[in-house]
């Protein structure tokens, strides 16, 4: 609880005290929530980057070299002065401990708090092969990361991609952009295969190669080798062949950044758990952004999503109900992922990796939907080519409308969400 003195000096008023640890999108909108809430609230944010909010949607592009780096910042510290929220750089939180509500920094800072918001993200998972760690082995995060590849794509004959993934795509496109003469390693039979049948699969290998990039499959890295200088040359996959590379792009996942949550009491699992308010097991302690494994009311299940939009989303209710008098707002998100590498559109939305039942369908060559679904109702899919019926199939996830009688609508090109609402308002 922060004192603030009135300049008469008489009378002394306590306001509440509000660290956020984290300045991505999560803490951001936490922040910049927190303080149109509570105009005189004590706003912290400690992140361990050196520079403030920036677009992790747009650093692919600039990585691509499509895109000046002007674009790609958000926020720059001016714009926290200016809404009184104190932004500290290059801040490593070491521990919190929820009982004295107090967070400590490897700086030994200590910052008292009466509301916590933990929005740290994650790091990439690095690939547990030999030479994983060499000069010119990539990952893709933060936008020092987009710099990096930027230079070092740049200078690069041959590459690997490594993760079929949406992060992984990214990875391709820009070996593609940069005229890097690349292989695309993936463990199974077909890119994000979770998600995607092997038909609409194809439409992505065959504009992967278009642009220069050449899928493997049942492939991925037993070992990299290196040069003198400790300089990736090549890929080994685990079924001996070899593929020559200068430049090695990785994305296999996220370690989710909650080492410094031990002996906090806060409830982790790959991540932090939460509620459908953003908040943990811990009292005045919140989470927002892809480090929560949140409970999804559309889902009816626990679920985590990384997607800029719901990272968004997730921060701005954690913030309206950390300085909340009433009732609190419920994080309900259909979130989406849009991928423009191509020459074609490709949109994902929900949890299309996740279900009991899904239904699809190629149009022609360049247009293919898939819908996932669980007990009946939409919770996810993918669309290539046509996105006109995103808005509708992402309106009957919301609504949870039981689509289990007249699936065979879900994949007409123009979706009509009066079909499934009359029959829900007969029965």
């Amino acid at each position: 609880m922060a004192i603030n003195i009135n300049p008469d000096g008489l009378h002394v008023f306590m306001c509440a005290s509000h660290v956020i640890i984290g300045d991505g999108i999560a803490g951001a909108s936490a922040a910049e929530s927190i303080r149109e809430g509570d105009p005189e609230a004590e706003v912290t944010v400690l992140t361990e980057e050196g520079e403030a909010l920036y677009n992790r949607i747009l650093i692919k592009e600039f990585a691509k070299g499509k895109l000046p780096a002007a674009p790609v910042s958000i926020h720059d510290p001016e714009w926290y002065d200016e809404r009184d929220i104190n932004l500290h750089l290059d801040t490593v939180v070491t521990d919190v401990d929820t009982d004295a509500y107090e967070v400590h920094t490897h700086g030994g800072e200590t910052y008292e708090y009466d509301k916590l918001l933990v929005a740290t993200g994650g790091t990439p998972t690095q690939l547990p092969v030999d030479n994983s760690d060499a000069e010119g082995v990539h990952h893709f995060w933060t936008f020092q990361d987009a710099r990096a590849i930027k230079e070092s794509a740049a200078d690069a004959e041959k590459g690997v991609v490594v993760g079929a993934g949406l992060l992984g795509i990214d990875l391709a496109a820009i070996c593609g952009a940069q005229n890097v003469d690349a292989h695309y390693l993936m463990r199974g039979e077909s890119w994000w295969r979770y998600a995607l049948s092997p038909e609409g699969a194809e439409l992505i290998h065959e504009a992967m190669e278009d642009i220069g990039v050449t899928p493997v499959f049942d492939s991925g890295v037993d070992h990299f080798e290196t040069d003198e200088e400790s300089h990736v040359t090549a890929a080994v996959d685990p079924n001996g062949e070899r593929f020559e590379a200068d430049f090695a792009g990785v994305a296999i996942g996220l370690n989710f950044n909650t080492e410094f949550l031990r002996g906090s009491g806060i409830e982790t699992d790959n991540g932090i758990i939460t509620d459908e308010y953003m908040r943990t097991n811990v009292e005045d302690v919140y989470a927002a952004g892809d480090i929560t494994q949140f409970h999804d009311v559309i889902l009816g299940d626990r679920a985590q999503n990384g997607a800029w939009g719901s990272a968004k989303e997730q921060g701005s209710i954690a913030g309206q109900n950390m300085v909340a008098d009433g009732p609190e707002a419920e994080f309900s998100w259909v979130s989406s992922y849009s991928i423009t590498h191509f020459d074609f559109p490709f949109l994902s939305f929900g949890h299309p990796t996740r279900g009991d039942d899904s239904v699809e369908r190629k149009y022609d060559d360049g247009t293919w939907r898939r819908v996932a679904l669980k007990n009946g109702r939409v919770i996810g899919g993918v669309l290539i080519g046509d996105l006109s019926a995103q808005s509708v199939l992402k309106k009957l996830a919301r609504r949870q409308l039981d689509v289990s009688e007249r699936t065979d609508l879900l994949l007409k090109q123009g979706v009509d969400i009066d079909a499934f609402e009359e029959r829900a308002t007969t029965e």
